[in-house]
């Protein structure tokens, strides 16, 4: 999404030792992490527009939902996001 680039502008290219599974989760005990995936999504998209494209902290969420989420789930997501159509109820998203 145009966040999640945004949010990586000027961020070095990952290394090996960047590469890191994101910690546990105890909100999501069970092996499906499709609910975890899910709102990893919504709070780093919510996390940039209440706190900015530079909020670091927001890192953790893009970062989660880039390792749970099928790339096809994202780009379904994104489209939705900009077409105004996201399920959701939240308006921060």
């Amino acid at each position: 999404s145009d966040r999640a680039e945004a949010f990586n502008t000027g961020v070095k290219a990952f290394t090996k030792d960047d590469i890191k599974t994101i910690q546990y989760d105890p909100r999501y005990p069970m092996c499906n992490q499709t609910r975890h995936c899910w709102q990893n999504f919504v709070d780093f998209h919510k996390c940039v527009k209440i706190k900015g494209d530079g909020y670091a902290p927001c890192k953790q969420f893009l970062d989660a939902y880039r390792q749970l989420c099928p790339v096809q789930w994202v780009d379904k997501w994104n489209e939705q996001l900009d077409n105004g159509t996201f399920a959701y109820k939240d308006p921060l998203v």
